[in-house]
């Protein structure tokens, strides 16, 4: 058995390498004990596996709760009986292979379905199942799509991770969406910067493309994911200047994770730092409760108080973030929580009428969800009413 030989802390040698190697099996990680090993391999039978040397040179083996490890590395937890594959539902948003609407002016092309590693609390680990095939190397019919809907003004390339397939493809998809007149934003929704900084830094092709499509009446996004402020080595930084470099715009937005940025110091430090590279928070989202993902789960108002702290530090670049949740129905807006209720809006909401809605729930310190809440009563004794199923796909925002 070969093996991947790996620095015992910080960057070391992973700094000086220009072409990252992926690792794929458990057992070529030597800093996990060979038990251990043998149960997280159950693990990885059902979750995939997927890393590389660069991104595990950033753990701390010595450390047993070393958040990047948390991030990458399987727990035996994950086959614990909880929660939906599709916690959001986003099939009932696919109006065709690889191609979600759920909000008027926004379609999602979900163009590629592998990582340059895998996190361990995706909501989408779905699509990196054997059986799945939600994904699509084809986006012509997603293309015809959009060129259709006047009303869509944003694209989102998604999936897995855009910036993983080749610059062929990728210039491919970019100059067929700037063909659509209509598309006046292309967003990347990328953890690349973070798992792989040279993919960008390498590629002269690459950055040639996006400094062509991203101009000044039409811009590329990059929405980066960085989870924690180790993810922002010093060649990451360089990553996300160049991009900048280039003319696209960049945000980050990650979930609230258990062990791994659930603590407002850890989550004040990463909003600080992405404000200064020039990469400033976006949202940051509550968990979705997705099957495996049981250990990494923060409850809704323990989140909103990590939150609401880590929000005293730092310029406003560093707390433009917005607390979300992205449940079935819209992206849910965390407002406050008093000793007795919950306070949300619907910042984006599939249904006209919910838009912009206001709810008052009742405070519950175990609730993860939405679904987990109870409505406020208002007065005379009725409640709130909950939100409605209805899709809706047209129209003003």
């Amino acid at each position: 058995m070969t093996t991947i030989p790996l620095p015992q802390t910080g960057l070391g040698a992973a700094a000086d390498a220009r072409r990252v190697k992926y690792v794929r099996d458990i057992d070529k990680i030597p800093n996990i004990p060979p038990e251990e090993r043998e149960n997280l391999k159950r693990v990885a039978e059902k979750y995939v596996f997927r890393a590389n040397d660069y991104y595990l040179g950033l753990i701390d083996w010595n450390d047993p709760n070393d958040p990047i490890k948390q991030l990458i590395i399987p727990r035996v937890e994950e086959l614990s009986d909880w929660g939906n594959l599709d916690a959001s539902n986003e099939a009932a948003v696919t109006v065709s292979k690889g191609v979600q609407h759920k909000y008027p002016h926004t379609v999602l092309l979900l163009c590629n379905e592998v990582c340059g590693a895998y996190c361990r609390y995706c909501f989408r680990k779905r699509l990196f199942m054997d059986e799945n095939d939600e994904v699509t190397n084809d986006v012509s019919e997603g293309l015809r799509y959009i060129a259709a809907n006047p009303n869509v003004t944003n694209v989102l390339l998604t999936g897995g991770d855009p910036l993983l397939m080749s610059t062929r493809r990728l210039r491919e998809i970019i100059e067929a969406i700037r063909k659509i007149d209509h598309v006046k934003i292309i967003r990347i929704g990328s953890k690349m910067p973070a798992f792989d900084p040279w993919r960008f830094l390498n590629d002269s092709e690459l950055q040639d493309l996006l400094a062509r499509y991203s101009t000044p009446h039409k811009r590329i996004y990059l929405m980066a994911h960085f989870d924690h402020p180790r993810e922002l080595t010093d060649i990451a930084i360089e990553g996300i200047d160049r991009f900048i470099r280039c003319g696209v715009i960049c945000v980050n937005q990650c979930p609230l994770i258990k062990g791994i940025n659930d603590d407002p110091q850890v989550l004040s430090n990463l909003y600080r730092k992405l404000s200064w590279i020039g990469c400033p928070p976006y949202y940051l989202f509550q968990g979705r409760p997705t099957a495996g993902n049981e250990p990494y789960e923060v409850p809704i108002v323990r989140g909103w108080e990590i939150f609401r702290e880590a929000l005293r530090y730092g310029s406003g670049l560093a707390r433009r973030a917005r607390y979300c949740m992205s449940h079935e129905t819209g992206k849910i807006e965390i407002l406050a929580v008093d000793e007795k209720h919950i306070y949300l809006r619907y910042h984006r909401a599939k249904d006209e009428a919910n838009r912009g809605r206001f709810m008052i729930y009742k405070r519950n310190d175990e609730a993860y969800w939405l679904d987990h809440l109870e409505p406020a009563e208002a007065g005379g004794g009725e409640k709130f009413p909950h939100t409605s199923p209805d899709v809706f796909l047209d129209g003003p925002e």
